[in-house]
């Protein structure tokens, strides 16, 4: 094909259509009943789609560092709310929610990491956040 300026195009499409109207063109070979595909067999019917309930349980197992980032988060919240609770007492305005914060932090269960370093620190963070707890149940602050 060669084009020839804005509106000229010679050798493209009229002349593969002419090529095709000569017998030289695209063609599918005829196939006979023995060359045939058999056709598809009916499904027995769908053996049961999978709920919401089985996707969001696939999602909540995690790999094996899935553990280990829970935990590091649980950490990383206990010491956020510890910090709030220092500056609260600092500042002598300790609210009743810091400490409902405090006590829901720690009653989440906390996950296995199998990192023996990582456990110590965590438990010395626990450690810290009860003994604060216990010292506000003690001044009867805490519930």
């Amino acid at each position: 094909m060669k084009v020839t300026g804005p509106n000229g195009v010679s050798g493209g499409a009229s002349s593969a259509r002419r090529a095709g109207s000569t017998g030289a063109g695209f063609s599918l070979p005829q196939l006979d009943a023995s060359d045939r595909a058999a056709p598809a067999a009916p499904t027995a019917g769908l053996g049961g789609v999978m709920g919401v309930d089985a996707l969001l349980a696939l999602q909540d197992v995690g790999g094996p560092l899935e553990g280990r980032r829970r935990s590091m988060r649980r950490a990383g919240r206990l010491l956020d709310v510890l910090d709030d609770l220092k500056v609260a007492l600092i500042d002598g305005v300790l609210t009743p929610a810091q400490i409902r914060a405090l006590a829901t932090t720690m009653a989440e269960q906390r996950e296995a990491t199998g990192d023996p370093a990582l456990e110590s620190v965590l438990d010395e963070i626990e450690t810290r956040a009860a003994v604060e707890l216990a010292k506000l149940e003690v001044r009867g602050l805490a519930s």
